[in-house]
């Protein structure tokens, strides 16, 4: 079924990849039904089947070297809509997203928008990430990328667009945008999956991305960080 609706003629959706033979099919499956989209797979280089998965779905394709903020970049730069759209291959929107996002980006003094986080997992440990999460983007703007950050096109690039940085660009976009306005939160949900939780278990997680985020505000290197989180994702 064709979802037809007129706010979706205006969003570019932007999907940076690398390797995510795994994940794609079922975002660009769900997003099809909806007439309109503009659908980019920015990659980073994958040697999987991630590219032919996006051909099959009829997303534009763009590559660039790997790095989800040089690849967003990208992709919005081959982007055609107003607005755009961050969504990661393993996040899925709610079913009017389109009509949050046109809602809250009309909003004076808004300068553009994320959905409240839940994690596609069953659990107590769980609803307390989400709740964590979503009580920071509130009160502090700390978004990340798996909450699907909207923007309009001439803002993002008038803040600089994502940093060709390791780690945290998602954070950093944020802070770029909060210079000219607010990041609201949509009254619905982006359905992220819980395999990072899942690899190294719901504490070590939670610990790991923490201290990620406190180093950055405390201007430790992206580069650093980056390699200090690979080395306790990947142990």
């Amino acid at each position: 079924m064709i979802l037809t609706d007129r706010k979706t003629l205006n969003i570019s959706i932007i999907i940076p990849t690398l390797n995510e033979e795994k994940t794609l099919g079922r975002l660009l499956c769900t997003l099809k039904a909806y007439a309109g989209l503009e659908l980019l797979v920015a990659d980073g280089g994958s040697d999987d089947r991630t590219l032919e998965i996006a051909q099959y779905y009829g997303a534009k394709t763009v590559s660039s070297g790997p790095g989800r903020g040089r690849q967003q970049n990208r992709g919005a730069e081959a982007a055609t809509g107003d607005i755009l759209l961050f969504l990661h291959s393993d996040t899925l929107l709610p079913a009017e997203f389109s009509g949050y996002i046109y809602s809250l980006l009309s909003l004076p003094g808004t300068a553009g928008g994320a959905f409240r986080l839940k994690i596609d997992a069953p659990g107590a440990g769980y609803r307390v990430i989400e709740w964590g999460a979503n009580l920071r983007s509130s009160l502090f703007q700390l978004i990340y990328g798996d909450q699907a950050i909207f923007v309009s096109r001439k803002l993002f690039f008038q803040a600089g667009g994502f940093p060709d940085q390791a780690i945290l660009e998602d954070v950093e976009l944020v802070r770029r945008l909060n210079k000219f306005g607010k990041i609201r939160l949509a009254p619905a949900v982006a359905t992220t999956s819980a395999r990072r939780w899942l690899k190294l278990g719901l504490v070590r997680t939670t610990l790991l991305n923490q201290m990620m985020l406190a180093g950055y505000l405390l201007n430790v290197d992206p580069e650093k960080l980056n390699h200090l989180y690979y080395k306790k994702y990947n142990r």
